[in-house]
C-alpha cells in the first residue's frame, strides 16, 4: 500500500510539489499568527523551512537541487523555476496604480541607483575583508549582494569561478531573508505605509522576494508598488554590475 502511495505521488510529481508547497505555507502561516502576531510574515517563516529542507535534502541525497532531488518531489524543481517566479512578479504590476507611480518621481529613480550603488560597495567590502581581494571575485560578490540574481550573472559575465557565483548567490538570500524579516519592525519609524514608500523602498532594497514579503506582512496593497521599482532594480543591477561596476572595482584593486 506504501509503494502504491508512493508510486502515485511520484508519477503526479507536479500535483504532489503544490501540495507540499500548500502545506509548507499553510504551517508557515500558523506558526507566524500563533507566535510573531504577524510580524514575522509567514513568506519569511517558509523561506527558512525551505532552506532547512534543501539542507537536509542534500545530505541525503547527495544532490544539489534540494528537495527536487527526491523524485517524489521533482516537480517543487518547476514551481520554484525562473518561469513561474517571472510570471508572478509580473502579475504583481496589475494591481499599479498610474497615478502613484508619477508621484514617486526623481526619488524612485534615485532610490534605484542608490540601492545598487549602496548594495555592491557593502557586498565587496566584506568579499575583501574575507580575503577575496581580486577584482572578479569583489564584483561578483558585490554584485550578489545587489540580488541572488544579478551575482551570477555578473560573474558569468566576468569569469568568476563557480565558489565565488555561489557564494554571491548565498550573499542574496542572506540580504533577502533580512529584508523580509526586519522590515515589519521598521516600518512605521521609516513610515513604509504609501504607495510611494513602496516605490523608494523597492528601488533600494532590490530584492524582489525581501522586499514583497515584507510589505505583504505590512499591507498587501503595498505589494505592486514594491515590486515594480525591485524589478528594475534587478534589471540595472544586470547591466551595471558587468559593466560599470566591475570597471570601477578594477580600476581600483587592479
Amino acid at each position: 500500500m506504501e509503494k502504491l502511495i508512493l508510486d502515485v505521488l511520484t508519477k503526479n510529481g507536479m500535483l504532489t510539489g503544490f501540495a507540499v508547497v500548500a502545506l509548507t505555507m499553510l504551517l508557515s502561516n500558523w506558526l507566524s499568527a500563533r507566535f510573531t502576531r504577524g510580524r514575522l510574515h509567514g513568506s519569511a517563516i517558509a523561506i527558512m523551512l525551505g532552506l532547512a529542507l534543501a539542507y537536509v535534502s542534500g545530505v541525503f541525497t547527495g544532490g544539489q537541487k534540494g528537495v527536487a532531488d527526491m523524485p517524489m518531489l521533482a516537480g517543487v524543481g518547476l514551481i520554484g523555476g525562473a518561469m513561474i517566479r517571472d510570471f508572478a512578479i509580473t502579475a504583481t504590476a496589475f494591481g499599479v496604480h498610474l497615478g502613484e507611480i508619477r508621484k514617486a518621481g526623481v526619488s524612485g529613480v534615485v532610490s534605484l541607483f542608490a540601492g545598487v550603488i549602496l548594495s555592491f560597495v557593502v557586498g565587496a567590502a566584506v568579499a575583501a575583508a574575507f580575503g577575496y581581494d581580486d577584482a572578479v571575485s569583489m564584483a561578483t560578490i558585490g554584485a550578489g549582494a545587489v540580488t541572488y540574481i544579478v551575482g551570477p550573472v555578473t560573474g558569468a559575465a566576468i569569469g568568476a569561478s563557480s565558489d565565488v557565483m555561489a557564494l554571491s548567490i548565498a550573499a542574496g538570500l542572506v540580504k533577502s531573508i533580512l529584508v523580509m524579516v526586519a522590515t515589519p519592525f521598521f516600518a512605521r519609524t521609516i513610515h513604509l505605509d504609501n504607495p510611494r514608500t513602496a516605490m523608494v523602498f523597492g528601488g533600494m532594497m532590490g530584492t524582489t522576494s525581501g522586499v514583497c514579503g515584507a510589505l505583504a506582512a505590512i499591507d498587501p496593497k503595498l505589494v505592486p508598488y514594491g515590486a515594480m521599482t525591485s524589478t528594475f532594480y534587478t534589471g540595472l543591477g544586470c547591466l551595471m554590475g558587468p559593466s560599470v561596476l566591475f570597471l570601477a572595482t578594477q580600476a581600483l584593486v587592479g
